[in-house]
């Protein structure tokens, strides 16, 4: 058994938030200076050379990437042989949180009510997700999520006969009538399968991938480059001002489900795509 002290998540998670705000990830850097590219609209090579710019501004002063800077989603990957001492890990984590968003000076966007909308004041608290898993080390995965994309985002349950082209007339239904709103070039994570709040889940995981990164299974990765190429040849181009790169990456991920059911998760993310994850 090894003991992880509470203070150790706290420091982890403050650092993985202001990192994530503030350093646009290299993967995704990498995807848009790649599509500079492949787009052949001048707004739209416009859009990502702004995007890119603003990027490296944020990276080399401190600021943030996106005024938007997110609700805090945290996947915590514990060890089955961790004990977690000075503290409790869900604490641990929204501290880490307030601290971040305090210290970095960072937009606080969370609210106590659905209805009565007063804001917090330190962007606690985080959305966390804890899943148990082998070993004696904690794995903390942070996503900064803003609004915007988030709002676009989509659930449908499917009738069970449905097919391929069926869900993809779905998710460009989606991705059409979000328009320029979400912030293109688009990060999207789609789950198929599971149930209604697990096929959301997966959705969220898959955008914890590396951007362009494809999945194991040969059958699902086509899928995933058919939408994309779907996507991008939609017109609506980065801002939505028309052009050739609608979205950067498209991740799906599959899990059984009901005989009866048969539920899809549409969870974009906008250019201001912000992941972090850190080992203890």
């Amino acid at each position: 058994m090894r003991d992880i002290d509470a203070k150790k998540i706290t420091e982890t998670i403050k650092q993985l938030c202001i990192k994530a705000n503030y350093e646009l990830s290299e993967d995704v850097l990498h995807a848009l200076t790649m599509s500079l590219g492949k787009e052949s609209s001048r707004a739209g090579k416009e859009v990502i050379r702004d995007i890119v710019k603003n990027a490296e501004i944020a990276r080399r002063n401190g600021y943030p990437i996106c005024q938007d800077t997110g609700m805090a989603v945290v996947f915590a990957e514990v060890g089955q042989d961790v004990r977690i001492v000075n503290g409790d890990l869900d604490a641990a984590i929204n501290e880490g949180v307030k601290r971040a968003y305090k210290e970095g000076y960072l937009r606080k966007s969370i609210v106590n009510d659905p209805f009565m909308r007063r804001n917090t004041g330190d962007n606690a608290p985080a959305m966390i997700h804890h899943h148990i898993v082998p070993g004696d080390k904690i794995k903390l995965t942070l996503m900064a999520k803003g609004g915007g994309a988030e709002n676009k985002s989509s659930f449908k349950m499917f009738k069970p006969t449905a097919g391929r082209e069926e869900i993809m007339g779905f998710i460009m239904d989606i991705v059409k009538n979000a328009g320029g709103d979400a912030c293109p070039p688009l990060i999207i994570g789609i789950g198929i399968g599971g149930n209604l709040e697990g096929s959301a889940l997966l959705a969220k995981k898959a955008l914890l991938r590396k951007v362009g990164q494809k999945n194991r299974d040969r059958d699902t990765a086509k899928f995933e480059a058919r939408v994309l190429k779907e996507l991008n040849d939609s017109g609506i181009g980065p801002g939505g001002l028309g052009g050739d790169i609608t979205a950067l990456s498209v991740a799906i991920e599959k899990a059984p489900c009901h005989i009866a059911s048969l539920p899809v998760t549409v969870n974009m993310d906008c250019h201001a795509h912000r992941v972090r994850h850190e080992v203890i």
